[in-house]
């Protein structure tokens, strides 16, 4: 609905209407309350104010209040009735409670690279959270692959020389966005599974619910230097993007 306000008290009004269906098939909260509303009536028909009328007013008040609490539908509305308004709340201060949430944060991956060489073993040190910058200090292209929990990634390949094959990029993530910035020239395959999320592969979006996708580029079967990218997202977004 345009109007939340319409929309909360529409909810509040159909919980208020299972409430009062709950205490008329529930006899004794049904005797508890109409006990607690005949106590606060007389309370109020009291001219003066003595120890009988004040009795009346708790026992009254008591009856209704341990009635409404021991109703499950009235916890339904106070529970909806702090969530909205606190939500609300937050709509109008203009705050961004996830602003620094850790599934935000953001991943830049630079790749420099020059005529490939001997390839030597490696042991490096995946960061599962927070900012990284991999590849800045490579000289050769070498098979990229990524795990992470959660974060956003970018893996541009503006000043990459690719070899004469097939280049394997490997993305595994939990929560995230990734971009991939691929140069001109190069032929791309792009294999993705995901449960929630959309698949943008040069322009085009194909949004995703729990399937994989397999998509080429146009000049991927005629092209010399190719990357292939496979990648697994649980909930997020992945770009392929032409530079």
């Amino acid at each position: 609905m345009k109007n939340p306000w319409r929309f909360f008290l529409i909810v509040e009004a159909l919980l208020l209407l299972y409430a009062l269906w709950q205490v008329f098939n529930s006899p004794p909260l049904f005797m508890l309350l109409l006990f607690g509303i005949l106590c606060l009536y007389f309370a109020s028909r009291g001219k003066k104010r003595g120890r009988r009328t004040n009795f009346r007013l708790v026992v009254g008040c008591l009856a209704v209040f341990i009635s409404l609490l021991n109703n499950p539908a009235v916890w339904l509305m106070l529970v909806f009735g702090v969530l909205f308004i606190g939500l609300k709340g937050v709509e109008l201060t203009g705050i961004d409670p996830t602003k620094n949430a850790f599934w935000k944060k953001k991943q830049m991956i630079m790749v420099e690279t020059e005529a490939p060489g001997l390839h030597p073993d490696k042991r490096q040190r995946q960061n599962l959270f927070g900012n990284e910058r991999i590849g800045n200090q490579v000289f050769e292209w070498d098979d990229i692959n990524i795990n992470m929990i959660s974060g956003d990634t970018i893996i541009d390949l503006g000043n990459t020389i690719l070899p004469k094959r097939d280049n394997i990029i490997m993305l595994r993530k939990g929560f995230g966005r990734t971009r991939i910035l691929v140069p001109l020239g190069i032929g791309i395959a792009l294999e993705h599974g995901g449960f929630i999320g959309n698949v943008t592969f040069v322009g085009e979006q194909t949004p995703l619910r729990s399937e994989r996708i397999t998509v080429y580029s146009e000049d991927y079967d005629t092209s010399e230097r190719r990357i292939k990218i496979l990648s697994s997202t649980l909930v997020g977004d992945i770009e392929v993007i032409r530079v």
